[in-house]
């Protein structure tokens, strides 16, 4: 076999783990798993994406039973392999419960509310939507390599 370029796959799994501190100085003191949140952006004013850092207040929505920073992610599945692509799907669908919101949002933010400036984690987009005194569901994809919520190939 001959030597080959790549990022090594393990390493996709051990950044999801927390494992690898590649900057000049070391932020993580803690050895327990991050807790992270989930936020709604609207369609007209949220201006998150791929350039996001940290979450913002900034185009969040608001409404009623709806509180700024959105509601906690559940993450009972811990990140793994397939083959040659790390990922990780919460383990269950984030659901904001009985709230109004007006006004059409279309993102939501994944955020590690844990760490102290809010880490941005990812944006995923779907349709705009609108909702009344109902609840609000994003159904979780099947936690693998190919439909994986998040996937580093």
């Amino acid at each position: 076999m001959a030597n080959a370029q790549a990022f090594c796959s393990q390493a996709k799994l051990d950044i999801m783990n927390g494992l690898h501190a590649m900057g000049a100085s070391v932020a993580r003191a803690g050895t327990t798993k991050d807790s992270y949140k989930a936020a709604l952006f609207e369609t007209a004013s949220g201006s998150v994406g791929a350039a996001s850092t940290v979450y913002v207040t900034s185009g969040e929505v608001a409404g009623t039973n709806y509180s700024a920073g959105g509601v906690a992610v559940t993450t009972g599945t811990a990140p793994a392999l397939d083959g040659t692509t790390g990922h990780f799907t919460p383990s269950a669908s984030i659901t904001f419960s009985n709230v109004t919101l007006a006004t059409s949002f279309d993102a939501v933010m994944l955020f590690n509310d844990t760490s102290a400036s809010k880490l941005a984690l990812s944006v995923h987009t779907f349709a705009s939507q609108t909702i009344t005194a109902g609840d609000f569901t994003l159904t979780m994809p099947t936690n693998d390599g190919t439909t994986g919520l998040i996937r580093i190939a």
